[in-house]
């Protein structure tokens, strides 16, 4: 445990001089006073300030909530589909391709028709967010299928399980560390679309606070915001690690 903590505290420090190292090159080759805003000194103390601001806790809560809510309908979505894609060969043949194909698809690139469909900015921010979220909750889904033993669902039928008392204690405790994978990389994904998406005509969000910091040409204030984002899903992700760690099966 304590040396997790000390390599981990070595690779900040990595960072910090590396980052530092990068403020000095790009002062060297152009010498541009944006470059004293984002050193690591001036942006920590930025995001110091930050904690103190009650607007930058609103921002976040805003995201959050677009984020969570747009996970959930991403979750309602992808589970019926894949536990329907993963039960028969044959539907696996039919829309591998066509999900393949969706799946590959920028989910910033679906921004205008998103816009065009809903009259509001959070319904257009939250759909671009489920249509990055729900492909690996499907494909990691399908793949927490594949490997249950099929004589689970066998000794749960010969104990006439209907198929609510099936899914409840023969397939979802076996495919539970797959669904919160699928869960962690549909995080990550929706992390990195927020701040795109929240530039869609919305006054709030981190989107929203990175781009008003960029207007204002306040520069250390959006390094600090950035560093934000990063600490705040880092802190998401571990949550969802040690939950999916609760549910690895042997």
């Amino acid at each position: 445990m304590i040396t997790n903590v000390k390599y981990s505290l070595f690779g900040i420090v990595l960072l910090i001089l590396f980052w530092q190292l990068l403020v000095m090159i790009g002062t060297a080759i152009n010498d541009n006073y944006v470059y004293t805003q984002i050193t690591p000194v001036n942006s920590i103390e930025a995001l110091w300030n930050l904690l103190f601001e009650v607007k930058f806790y609103e921002h976040v809560f805003a995201s959050l909530y677009r984020i969570i809510y747009a996970l959930l309908l991403a979750l309602l979505i992808g589970i019926p589909i894949g536990l329907i894609y993963s039960s028969n060969e044959k539907l696996r043949k039919i829309f591998y391709l066509p999900f393949q194909i969706l799946r590959m698809i920028s989910p910033l690139s679906w921004m205008p028709i998103a816009v065009l469909v809903y009259d509001s900015w959070d319904g257009a921010i939250i759909f671009l967010i489920v249509m990055a979220a729900v492909w690996p909750i499907i494909f990691n889904l399908s793949q927490g299928m594949a490997k249950i033993d099929i004589g689970w669902i066998y000794v749960a039928k010969s104990f006439k399980a209907n198929l609510f008392n099936q899914l409840r204690y023969a397939i979802f405790p076996s495919i539970a560390q797959d669904l919160i994978t699928g869960l962690r990389l549909a995080l990550g994904v929706s992390w990195v679309i927020i701040v795109p998406a929240e530039y869609l005509g919305v006054t709030s969000g981190l989107g929203y606070a990175i781009n008003d910091a960029r207007d204002t040409l306040n520069y250390s204030k959006l390094a600090a915001l950035i560093l934000a984002i990063g600490l705040i899903g880092f802190a998401i992700d571990s949550f969802l690690q040690k939950l999916s760690n609760r549910y690895k099966w042997n």
